[in-house]
């Protein structure tokens, strides 16, 4: 029998004392539209499948620990040290060991660690998220200058995919007159949102230089990846980051 792969790793330039991926949706048990690796228990799926599905991702990423697992909100609450079912949208933590993740479905992951590997965090960066300042405070709580830290933008929804409204640019205009250059009008006169680009230039104004990833589309991509805007009702997929022990 074919090995099916669970999760996709960064290639980026992270210490190697960093473990990081996200999943993929397949190798699971869950079945319907949360076919099959969903990781999220707040979604409708059966809890007996995600139980199921969360030790298939232990076992097969060999993570030490359970992820802490977050209450999101598409808010900009960094956890720092998190608890299981703290209410954050990001986490942080300078322990060995500690499993800081969050579930996605088109928004952005952006994982994030240090140059002396010391520190790490992960990020839930959907446009909400993203324009109120998530990456921005999940930067700030590292002891490491910005231009110490490696981030990795893992699967989201592309930009040829993503059409907002005129009201959502305006958010990002209000922030940087040069995130325009992250929209593109459609021929319904709205707009196609590049949250890789956007992710990118906050990085970046955060003094934040060492950027990989953002290259995938969940929404195009039913083979690998949940998709809420293709899907609606749908799994999700993690994306987790932690220091060795």
């Amino acid at each position: 029998m074919k090995q099916i792969d669970l999760s996709i790793m960064p290639e980026w330039n992270a210490p190697d004392s960093i473990v990081a991926g996200c999943t993929l949706r397949a190798g699971g048990v869950s079945k319907g539209c949360y076919s099959s690796l969903n990781l999220a228990s707040h979604v409708g799926d059966l809890l007996s499948a995600v139980k199921e599905n969360r030790l298939k991702l232990r076992r097969f990423c060999k993570l030490p620990n359970e992820p802490l697992w977050l209450s999101q909100s598409h808010g900009t609450n960094v956890a720092i040290e998190p608890s299981l079912g703290a209410e954050a949208d990001a986490s942080f933590t300078r322990k060995p060991g500690v499993v800081c993740a969050v579930l996605t479905a088109d928004c952005l992951p952006v994982i994030l660690a240090s140059d002396d590997g010391k520190e790490v965090a992960v990020a839930h960066a959907g446009w909400r998220g993203l324009a109120g300042g998530i990456l921005e405070a999940t930067v700030d709580v590292f002891d490491a200058h910005p231009c110490h830290l490696h981030a990795w933008l893992g699967p989201a929804i592309s930009q040829s995919e993503f059409e907002v409204g005129e009201e959502v640019r305006q958010i990002y205009l209000q922030h940087s007159n040069e995130a325009a250059q992250h929209f593109r009008r459609n021929n319904r006169g709205r707009w196609q949102a590049d949250l890789y680009g956007l992710a990118r230039q906050r990085l970046q104004y955060c003094g934040v230089a060492n950027i990989s990833g953002g290259h995938c589309c969940t929404y195009s991509d039913s083979e690998r990846f949940f998709s809420f805007r293709r899907d609606g009702q749908c799994g999700r997929m993690a994306s987790f980051v932690y220091r060795r022990p």
